[in-house]
């Protein structure tokens, strides 16, 4: 699957960490581990899964959190036929920077008839951290993927709000080589301002962001608009055949647990897979 091709860019000193896997469907049917590569920080483990489940890897920074100028690759692949679930072992902790900016960059790709869930969990932007992120989708023929992000605005916890600093966050998803929904973010300056904005972040504490790609998801608009009615800041809709769902918060722990009640519903219903997250997500 060819690639759309970038422009170079600077970055500053920091971490180099690359994890880049991919799956396939062998001769007896079942979905096996095809590639591994993994440079520190970033690094794959592979958990038991549940009966009745897909194959599993759980993705993990074990520097414990990013810094300025740090860089994140990540390239998680689906071959043809093949069915994994890639989850992140903890939230991801963006810590505050001295000036440089961190990046994250995760491309995911899913072969013919594949089915592939990227279910990270929360990144959580400590005050004057500085993060870049995109994440890119490619979709191939007759495949389904299922993804999303959680972004924490400040350690909620500790009474902490993150006002200063950078967020650049941009999502695309190309379809056999083209384009077909891209997303941009950026938070910067007066963030404070742009996150209590009633055309903006409206007071939100968090945002989450959930994309099903598959033939047909108009198919689930009804219920999953039926699974939000709960929640007053949270919409979903189509765009060139992508289920788009979104959510601003106050509450985290009530997102989390209103996109785990999503997630669940929709690996269920257009997979038939269990409607259950790993056990990753509860500890």
């Amino acid at each position: 699957m060819e690639h759309p091709r970038e422009d170079s860019v600077v970055i500053e000193a920091g971490m180099r960490g690359r994890l880049s896997l991919a799956y396939g469907c062998a001769d007896d049917g079942q979905t096996r581990l095809a590639h591994l590569e993994q440079v520190a920080p970033l690094r794959a483990l592979f958990p038991l899964t549940a009966p009745g489940d897909i194959a599993q890897a759980a993705i993990i920074t074990t520097s414990g959190g990013v810094v300025g100028g740090d860089r994140l690759d990540l390239t998680m692949v689906t071959h043809a036929h093949a069915q994994v679930q890639y989850v992140a072992q903890a939230a991801e902790k963006i810590y505050r920077s001295a000036g440089p900016d961190s990046h994250i960059c995760v491309d995911l790709q899913a072969g013919p008839d594949s089915w592939l869930e990227y279910l990270p969990q929360e990144t959580i932007l400590f005050q004057g951290a500085r993060l870049r992120r995109r994440t890119r989708l490619f979709w191939g023929p007759q495949a389904r993927i299922l993804a999303g992000e959680m972004l924490v605005f400040g350690r909620t916890a500790m009474g902490e709000r993150f006002t200063r600093g950078l967020l650049h966050e941009e999502w695309q998803i190309w379809r056999e080589n083209q384009l077909i929904w891209a997303d941009r973010m950026r938070l910067q300056d007066d963030i404070a301002a742009l996150l209590d904005a009633p055309a903006g972040g409206h007071g939100a504490q968090a945002l989450a962001t959930l994309v099903l790609a598959c033939p047909s998801p108009s198919k689930h608009l009804p219920a999953v608009r039926q699974l939000l009615e709960d929640q007053p800041h949270a919409a979903a809709g189509v765009v060139n055949e992508v289920l788009l769902i979104r959510w601003l918060a106050k509450d985290v722990p009530l997102l989390r647990q209103s996109f785990a009640t999503l997630w669940c519903h929709l690996r269920a219903a257009e997979a038939g897979l269990p409607a259950q997250l790993p056990r990753l997500w509860h500890i």
